[in-house]
C-alpha cells in the first residue's frame, strides 16, 4: 500500500474517516473528498500530514453536480500524478415513504448512491488502467432485501450492486471492482434502543460491528484480494441470513 493513491468520497466522518486512517496507517496517500464538512476534513488532513507530509489531499464537491466528477479526478491527478483506487463511500440515507416521495429526494438519493459512483469510476478508469488499480463501492445489505420505507435508497444501492458487477467486466482485466455491504455498523441518528436490540437479535453474532470492520475489509480488497472482482462482501454479523 505504500504511496498508493486512494480517492475516498464522503470521508470526513463515520466509516469514511475510519477508512482514511486505516489506509493511511498502511502507507497509502489519500485524496479525501468532502461536501460540507471542511472543518472535520481539514482536521484529519492536518493530523495525518504531520505524520507524513503531503499524504492527504482534500477535494470538495457536491456529488449531485454533473460538473464535479471529471474535475474531482483531474484535481487528484494534478496533485498526486496517479490514482490506484477509488472508494465510493459517500451516501445519502433517509426514509422515502411511498406516496410522499419528492423528485428532489429521488435525485439526491440516486445521485449520491448510484450516479456519482458510476461517473467517478468512468472518470478514474483511464488512470486506474495505468496502475492496474481497483474500485470499491460501499453498498448495503438492503440492496438485496429492502428496508421498509426506504424504497428509493434501496433501489439506488441495488443499482450500485449491479454497477459493481457490470464494471468488473468492463474495466477488467486490469482493474478490479468489488463492493462492501455493511450491516449494523453505525446507527442512524435518533434510532430507538428497542429497534437497535430487535435488529441485533436477527444477527448471527448478536452484536453490532464498528467502522474498523469495514476499514479492515476494504484494506483486504485493496491489498490482498488480487483474484477477486465483481464480488459483494457482506460485513453484517450474519444479519443478511435473517433479514
Amino acid at each position: 500500500m505504500k504511496n498508493k493513491v486512494i480517492v475516498i468520497t464522503g470521508a470526513a466522518h463515520r466509516v469514511g474517516a475510519s477508512v482514511v486512517h486505516k489506509l493511511h496507517k498502511n502507507g497509502a496517500k489519500i485524496a479525501l473528498h468532502y461536501r460540507h464538512s471542511l472543518e472535520a476534513a481539514q482536521s484529519i488532513a492536518d493530523d495525518l500530514n504531520k505524520e507524513r507530509p503531503d499524504s492527504v489531499y482534500l477535494v470538495s464537491g457536491d456529488l449531485s453536480d454533473d460538473n464535479v466528477y471529471d474535475n474531482l479526478i483531474q484535481n487528484v491527478i494534478t496533485h498526486f500524478g496517479q490514482i490506484d483506487a477509488l472508494i465510493n463511500n459517500a451516501s445519502s440515507f433517509y426514509p422515502t415513504e411511498i406516496g410522499e416521495v419528492k423528485l428532489e429526494q429521488w435525485d439526491d438519493l440516486m445521485a449520491s448512491n448510484l450516479k456519482a459512483p458510476f461517473f467517478l469510476s468512468q472518470a478514474a478508469n483511464p488512470y486506474l488502467q495505468l496502475t492496474q488499480g481497483c474500485v470499491i463501492n460501499i453498498v448495503d445489505i438492503h440492496a438485496d432485501k429492502p428496508l421498509k420505507g426506504h424504497s428509493v435508497y434501496c433501489m439506488a444501492k441495488a443499482g450500485l450492486v449491479m454497477m459493481t458487477k457490470s464494471l468488473a467486466k468492463e474495466m477488467g482485466p486490469k482493474v478490479r471492482v468489488n463492493a462492501v455491504a455493511p450491516g449494523a455498523i453505525l446507527w442512524p441518528e435518533g434510532m430507538e434502543q428497542v429497534v437497535k436490540e430487535e435488529i441485533l437479535s436477527r444477527t448471527a453474532l448478536k452484536k453490532s460491528g464498528n467502522p474498523e470492520d469495514i476499514a479492515t475489509t476494504i484494506l483486504f480488497l485493496l491489498r490482498d484480494a488480487h483474484y477477486m472482482t465483481g464480488q459483494i462482501l457482506a460485513v453484517d454479523g450474519g444479519r443478511s441470513l435473517n433479514l
